[in-house]
């Protein structure tokens, strides 16, 4: 199946995002707003406490065998929903709002009590449940299925941030834009477990200030007092004998494992369990918007709305060209960044190079809609300023599945390219593509002449990915490109072409 990208369909859903935020709407959060379904074009401010928590030993389960096979990926995904159904119990009944549970990531909301009075009560809570969710992940595991228990590290911080729709068609969730959700995201990341907090975190709960807040963890008496001033309704042996309940009567049961036939573009993730999960050969694709933390920041107090309008039109568009124009399957967006999925050949057995080249092409279609989406909104008088886009990529085996239970479950999708091509992604600067060591050697001799010993490029859109492995004899690339003739579209996102160059060369 030939994919392309072309610079009309691109340009013509492009306008038709920015038209849908013509006008955007702030609005302040109120007791008891719902942040379900927010419209595209508005956004809430909501003062409240992050929580941020990240599971430090999943790549422990994901090497638990030499070689990535099913095994090691039921071990990973049961790892994963047994500590699942333990945080959500928690937060539910902390009145905590989950956010998010991104594979070992889980980002909770501390909004009550309201008010900016309330402050120091929001975050003595969110110190109070973290401690809660590392005690019990930390007995949350399955001896007799070689699960062990969970290592937590956990980020917090505190202030305003724009809630704004997350998603699309079905899985809509509210996303936080601002400082105290990205901090606290930031701060749980990190080698070592326990509970970290911002300095204004610390301010609000008059801890005293240090150097270095961020390798600075509570201490014993720090994380007492927060447990004493919150007076949680529940503490650690009650949530892990309601845990055991639950499981005893609803087991998670085996996960079994199935090809889909691609694209990839037509699995419904909606319709999966843990008995009815996916996993094939793939290429796990991160797409992440640089500079945008610095770019909400200087415009979250004075137009807002630029920022929704940014975010709407360049994610929009991101999730078309990987699904519409190349058949993948946007796994969700995380804050600011794409994670996706592509697959060449069939449900058994996966065309490796194809896949490859594949990735390639969309990640450079990616970066061309990228341009054209900031050309437009720089027309409509939007400071673009700063932004970039880095694109992290990688092949292996990877899952499909959905974690909890019936009526409360996320979607999930974990492997060693997974994990991987989010690495990739992060050692990417503003303008640049990194492939992973499974996809370099995977791909044609085609991709590794043109990434190089570095295994990243710079400047790479859909023009420059097209012309560079069409020239060394890409087949997937050749018929890409002789697609475009045929239809006598353009290719290019720019007037001004960029030479692409290996890494090492181009600064």
């Amino acid at each position: 199946m030939s994919h392309n990208w072309n610079h009309e369909r691109a340009t013509a859903h492009i306008s038709k995002k920015l038209k849908e935020v013509s006008a955007v709407e702030i609005l302040d959060y109120k007791r008891d707003t719902s942040l379900e379904n927010i419209p595209v074009n508005r956004a809430y401010r909501v003062m409240a406490a992050h929580l941020y928590a990240d599971i430090l030993n999943l790549d422990e389960m994901l090497n638990v065998t030499d070689v990535e096979g099913v095994t090691c990926h039921r071990r990973t995904l049961r790892f994963l929903n047994l500590h699942y159904r333990a945080a959500a119990r928690i937060l539910a009944q902390s009145d905590i709002r989950r956010v998010d549970f991104h594979n070992q990531r889980l980002h909770g909301l501390v909004a009550k009590p309201y008010g900016d009075e309330q402050e120091a009560t929001r975050v003595h809570r969110a110190v109070a449940t973290a401690q809660l969710l590392i005690d019990v992940l930390a007995e949350t595991g399955d001896d007799d299925e070689q699960i062990p228990n969970a290592l937590v590290r956990v980020g917090i911080d505190t202030g305003e941030a724009l809630a704004v729709n997350n998603g699309r068609r079905g899985g809509r969730e509210p996303l936080f834009l601002g400082e105290p959700a990205n901090m606290a995201a930031k701060f749980a990341a990190g080698g070592t477990k326990g509970i970290f907090l911002t300095a204004a975190a610390r301010a609000a709960i008059g801890l005293k200030a240090v150097s270095d807040p961020k390798s600075t963890a509570l201490t014993t008496a720090d994380v007492a007092a927060s447990q004493e001033a919150a007076q949680l309704s529940c503490d650690k042996d009650q949530i892990v004998r309601q845990w055991r309940d639950d499981l005893a009567a609803n087991p998670i049961g085996a996960f079994e494992f199935s090809g889909h036939t691609p694209p990839l573009s037509g699995l419904d993730i909606s319709a999966l369990t843990p008995k009815n999960s996916r996993r094939q050969d793939a290429l796990s694709l991160y797409a992440d918007l640089d500079g945008f933390t610095a770019f909400v920041n200087r415009h979250v107090a004075d137009r807002p709305g630029d920022v929704i309008k940014t975010l709407h039109v360049i994610r929009a568009e991101m999730d078309r060209v990987l699904t519409t124009d190349f058949g993948g399957r946007k796994v969700r967006f995380i804050g600011d960044c794409a994670h996706g999925l592509l697959c060449e050949g069939t449900a058994q057995t996966t065309d490796a190079a194809e896949t490859v080249s594949t990735g390639i092409l969309c990640a450079g279609a990616l970066r061309s809609s990228f341009e054209l989406s900031l050309e437009a909104l720089e027309e409509a008088d939007i400071d673009i300023e700063g932004l970039g886009l880095q694109i992290g990529m990688d092949y292996g085996p990877v899952t499909i599945t959905r974690l909890g239970l019936h009526g409360d479950r996320v979607r999930c999708s974990v492997s060693r390219a997974v994990r991987s091509s989010e690495a990739e992604q992060l050692r990417c600067g503003a303008e640049e593509t990194a492939l992973g060591q499974e996809a370099f050697d995977n791909g044609r001799q085609a991709v590794r002449d043109l990434f190089g010993d570095t295994r990243k490029v710079a400047n790479l859109d859909y023009n420059e990915a097209v012309e560079g492995l069409a020239e060394r004899e890409d087949a997937t690339a050749s018929a890409a490109k002789a697609a475009a003739f045929s239809v006598a579209a353009p290719a290019v996102a720019r007037s001004t072409r960029v030479e692409v160059k290996p890494y090492a060369q181009a600064k």
